[in-house]
């Protein structure tokens, strides 16, 4: 049986504690699942929906991305009107903000060790293998 993964993004990590992950929407999954596959890459899947981010998470996702909070944040989404953020609102809230609701946050994102890429196109995970 096939279940849906409809609005169930994805972690997906190949090492203890997560280190290397990939946060995926079900439209990348199957190219970035096949692209690291192709690379002799296992990855496990977490569903982070289910288990979400916690903040000190989330700042080392940013750390590792080199981005700001702001730039990790998906406005698109409903929950970014709950959330009470705007262009104002400090690094700490839209941490906040994503650690309380976890579909702010930007994916697909790919993390290998120390470095991380947001992986749309799948093709940009292809930087972390080198």
């Amino acid at each position: 049986m096939r279940m849906s993964v409809w609005d169930k993004p994805r972690v997906i990590g190949n090492a203890e504690n997560y280190p290397q992950h990939i946060a995926l929407p079900r439209g990348c999954f199957d190219a970035a699942m096949d692209l690291l596959q192709d690379n002799g890459i296992e990855p496990k899947i977490v569903l982070y929906l289910e288990t979400p981010l916690d903040s000190s998470e989330i700042k080392a996702l940013l750390k590792k991305l080199g981005i700001g909070a702001a730039e990790l944040v998906r406005r698109s989404e409903d929950e970014y009107k709950a959330s009470g953020l705007d262009k104002d609102s400090s690094a700490e809230d839209y941490v906040a903000a994503m650690a309380r609701y976890p579909k702010l946050i930007e994916r697909p994102i790919v993390v290998r060790g120390n470095k991380a890429v947001l992986g749309r196109p799948p093709e940009n995970v292809l930087a972390l293998l080198d």
